[in-house]
């Protein structure tokens, strides 16, 4: 119009503008999240155990599970998805729709895996939201009692006298199992063979049926069988002996420095699950964890409870990726 100064608007206002709009429709795209985290959980929620039955991790995932579904008001259940040490059943987890509907409890082979293979289905940094590092379990070496070896040095005596005649049973190869017994046999300068299986269940039924004559897996699944009889721990990898098995030694009081050596169990969601349903997952499962009766009853089944958060949890895969890599550099296994 005549007379009337046409003004602009400034790049500033331009993009408060922009900042705005695009604030209001991405809104309702927050509060819709938000409103089904508040909703979390509305149907059974599907817990990944990577491993066979009846090993540490399905041991743990089922404790955990039953406990931890009454507390958030839900249901949860188990899928036993082995092979591959483990990958089938974590990429099935990090490929999952992050929707907190799919979650994974797995063990160790979450970071051994990374250094273990050529190349692995999932990223452990990327692919997956911790929710809380549940507990560790100390490896033991098992024998058959029939075999009449008592003790680790009996076990490298008889290996000496005939390399060809011992084999023991893992949960597979690249689990820490696996990795504790090849160092063994580097530092002793024995020979046994290695008989790889799929879980720590399955190696410790072998073992006790007389497939194998030994046997290195991780202590909760091992741990009735030890205080029948059924079998004979030689010893266990951990810092210190365990509580109620004080006849069995541990390998640093054995002279073998190097051999302390874990079973971790980590509960894990595939990354971009909503924060607040990890965040609540995460502080029940750490609530549950402290129980006394809870911790008692994983304690019952070979598990030291550690009972750390999402940060406990990251800090045990960022420490563990590069140190359990440069373990399987130095006990010579090469990438598969």
């Amino acid at each position: 119009m005549p007379g009337r100064k046409l003004t602009h608007p400034s790049r500033r206002a331009v993009l408060r503008s922009a900042g705005l709009a695009i604030g209001a429709l991405a809104a309702p795209g927050i509060g819709l999240r938000q409103a089904r985290a508040a909703l979390y959980p509305e149907r059974t929620i599907k817990i990944i155990v990577p491993f066979a039955p009846a090993g540490p991790t399905d041991i743990m995932a089922r404790i955990i599970t039953k406990h931890l579904g009454e507390a958030i008001g839900g249901t949860m259940i188990i899928e036993n998805k082995a092979g591959a040490g483990g990958n089938i059943g974590i990429g099935a987890a990090a490929h999952a729709e992050p929707d907190g509907y799919t979650l994974l409890i797995t063990s160790s082979a979450y970071v051994v895996n990374p250094g273990l293979y050529a190349t692995i289905p999932y990223d452990p940094y990327k692919d997956f939201a911790p929710i809380a590092e549940l507990g560790t379990s100390p490896n033991v070496f098992l024998a058959n009692p029939k075999l009449g070896i008592n003790s680790i040095a009996e076990m490298i005596a008889r290996a000496k006298a005939d390399p060809n005649e011992l084999n023991y049973a893992s949960p597979g190869i690249g689990t820490t199992p696996h990795l504790s017994s090849e160092l063994l046999k580097i530092v002793s300068g024995i020979q046994i063979t290695h008989v790889p299986f799929s879980g720590a269940g399955p190696a410790i039924q072998a073992v006790l049926g007389g497939t194998t004559q030994l046997a290195c897996a991780a202590l909760p699944p091992a741990h009735p069988l030890i205080e029948s009889g059924a079998l004979k721990a030689l010893a266990v990898t951990g810092a210190r002996r365990w509580f109620d098995l004080p006849e069995v030694p541990t390998m640093v009081e054995l002279g073998f420095t190097d051999l302390i050596a874990d079973t971790f169990q980590g509960f894990l969601a595939p990354a971009k699950t909503a924060p607040e349903i990890v965040a609540l997952l995460s502080a029940k499962s750490v609530e549950l964890l402290k129980r006394p009766d809870i911790a008692q009853q994983l304690r019952d089944n070979g598990f030291e409870v550690i009972a750390n958060g999402r940060e406990g949890m990251r800090k045990r895969i960022d420490d563990e990726v590069p140190k359990w890599r440069d373990v399987v550099a130095k006990a010579g296994i090469k990438p598969m």
